[in-house]
């Protein structure tokens, strides 16, 4: 066996110049654009992993491209390549929206035409909405992803000047070199700003706001520290205890592992009010929910989970102060006969037939909860319902990595009118944007 003896100068050198890559590799990940290199150093091409998981494998789908990794929502998403080593990608919700699959399909069109490099993965349930588009798929080459069923993985690139496709019934995956030959001037999906002015109106307490870093508390004490950081609408989620009393709880199952109560759900109401969540923070009933907003007047009440509205606003210490999400049309409806501000949920919207923003109207419905996965295949809706005055607050923040309260807001605020959010960070960008 031969021993190889290395000075101590080469194994500086060798040292120094594996910091010198490790180096450039690191500023070419955050920055995204090329760096001027030696000529002496070479650099592998770029990686990308593609991560497309069925609905049945309840696993998140998405792509990794230079260590930075991005989720992707239900539908397909595309990711389309301007050089080796910057990007710009859209999911299209061809699950539930065809006119998402319209625009997807005219997307492909395009690329193809320019000899673009791209890929597409899939994610939860993608093909619902594909369907009138089968036939222009395959004629355009996408010989599987015409044929996709509902809850398929499925990824598809064209490195190689052809198209690839794989499909499997619950996992697909590929990790590529990307060509480092691209060179594509092409923006197909352009980040679009939507101005608004800052209020705090535009920010809901979601279930009370965080408190001490804990979200999804529904106590006195997220009110509280809430209210001092600048919220003023706050949403809280209304369930009843076994003896029928109404109570802030997002589910019991949660309630339950929130105090290490281990006895049969759901609990009495006097259960109900000697624990609290995490044996610091305390519960609230309907009582103590009335004398909270009675004692804060300028704080407005926003439920969650509760579907009667004549019930619940008779036991509210100010109807006028409360704003009630629902769930289906006989509620909004019951809710605008009886004077009560409701606020139409997702759901329901999304099965409105016809004018929806003429029902909405003649309803006096002034706001809408929906998901903020949605907006971006329901640009056209939620341009009408800011033209028609409605607003439409966010929920989903925090759910997807890197999408939270700053995310939507930089990007999001202004199509739509506001959030449910777990933290209070909107100060300095109140500043920033009102210079």
């Amino acid at each position: 066996m031969k021993i190889i003896k290395r000075t101590t100068i080469q194994i500086i050198t060798r040292s120094f110049l594996y910091v010198v890559l490790s180096f450039g590799f690191i500023q070419t990940t955050i920055a995204y654009t090329p760096i001027d290199v030696p000529t002496a150093i070479h650099l592998e091409s770029p990686i990308v992993e593609l991560n497309s998981n069925s609905f049945n494998a309840k696993k998140r789908s998405g792509f990794t491209i230079a260590g930075q990794t991005e989720d992707a929502g239900r539908g397909l998403t595309i990711i389309h390549f301007n050089t080796s080593k910057k990007f710009e990608h859209r999911t299209f919700d061809t699950h539930s929206s065809e006119e998402a699959a319209e625009k997807l399909v005219a997307v492909l069109v395009k690329m193809l035409s320019t000899n673009s490099k791209f890929a597409i993965l899939a994610h939860d349930s993608a093909a619902k909405s594909l369907i009138p588009q089968s036939g222009k798929l395959a004629e355009l080459g996408f010989l599987k992803l015409s044929t996709l069923k509902s809850r398929q993985a499925y990824i598809m690139h064209n490195f190689k000047s052809q198209i690839f496709e794989s499909v499997d019934d619950i996992t697909a995956t590929a990790k590529l070199n990307i060509p480092e030959n691209i060179s594509d001037t092409e923006i197909y999906f352009p980040r679009i700003r939507y101005e608004f002015e800052p209020n705090n109106n535009r920010y809901i307490a979601h279930a009370g706001g965080e408190v001490n870093g804990i979200k999804s508390t529904n106590t006195k004490d997220a009110l509280d520290q809430n209210y001092k950081k600048g919220f003023r609408l706050f949403e809280l989620d209304i369930i009843e205890t076994s003896d029928g009393k109404l109570v802030a709880a997002h589910d019991w199952k949660m309630w339950a592992r929130f105090t290490d109560y281990s006895g049969a759900l759901p609990p009495s109401h006097a259960e109900f009010m000697k624990h609290k969540i995490y044996g610091d923070y305390t519960t609230l009933d309907l009582k103590g929910i009335n004398a909270w907003f009675a004692a804060h007047p300028d704080a407005t009440l926003v439920t969650d989970k509760v579907n009667d509205p004549v019930a619940f606003a008779n036991q509210f210490v100010d109807k006028d102060r409360l704003v009630m999400e629902l769930f289906s049309q006989m509620a909004i409806e019951e809710a605008s006969r009886n004077g009560i501000q409701p606020m139409i949920s997702q759901t329901p919207l999304m099965k409105l037939k016809g004018d929806k923003i003429n029902y909405l109207e003649v309803n006096n419905v002034k706001y809408v909860a929906l998901s903020r996965r949605i907006i971006a295949n329901e640009t056209k809706l939620m341009l009408k319902l800011k033209e028609a005055g409605i607003k439409v607050y966010v929920y989903n923040v925090n759910f997807d990595p890197g999408k939270d309260e700053m995310y939507v807001q930089e990007n999001e605020i202004g199509l739509v009118y506001g959030m449910y959010a777990d933290k209070w960070v909107f100060d300095v960008v109140e500043k920033t944007l009102s210079k």
